[in-house]
């Protein structure tokens, strides 16, 4: 007998950690950027806030993309 098959399944709700991880940021960072509506307010779940993956995908779509070199990257 095969052993059962597990399905990955990706979670659309994230933790505050996770979700600062998932857009490539620090906790900290995450916090001022919800805060400064930068990312999305998280949803609650009783006492728990957990963020929606699909909301942080269009949060992160509409950042600003870098145009000018860093002139300290010379």
């Amino acid at each position: 007998m095969s052993a059962p098959t597990r399905l990955a399944i990706e979670p659309r709700g994230l933790q505050r950690e996770v979700a600062a991880r998932y857009v490539g940021v620090s906790p900290t960072k995450f916090d001022e950027m919800v805060e400064a509506g930068k990312m999305p307010k998280p949803k609650q779940v009783d006492r728990r806030r957990i963020w929606d993956r699909f909301a942080l995908d269009a949060a992160f779509d509409t950042l600003p993309t870098e145009t000018d070199p860093n002139p300290w990257d010379d």
